[in-house]
């Protein structure tokens, strides 16, 4: 198994732990998480192929959704609401 792979496990591993911590302990490992994950994909993507980023980037998106939603209205100049 090649080491982006092995990254790539971890990673898994340890999204499945922050999204068991209650969502106000969240943010900052799924900060963290939100930067890493391009930097990961490009990884697998350099040792792998591109079909492998883009389906990687794909399920980034779909798993990250709600906070880059969040992030996008912030830049944009609005002030949504954080849940309780």
């Amino acid at each position: 198994m090649s080491l982006s792979l092995i990254f790539g496990a971890i990673y898994v591993l340890c999204a499945a732990v922050v999204a068991l911590l209650p969502i106000r302990r969240q943010y900052w490992p799924a900060g963290i998480m939100l930067l890493l994950a391009p930097v990961l994909l490009g990884f697998i993507g350099y040792q792998h192929g591109w079909i492998w980023f883009v389906l990687g980037m794909f399920a980034f998106l779909s798993m990250f959704r709600n906070p880059l939603r969040y992030l996008w209205r912030v830049a944009k100049g609005e002030r949504p609401e954080l849940p309780e």
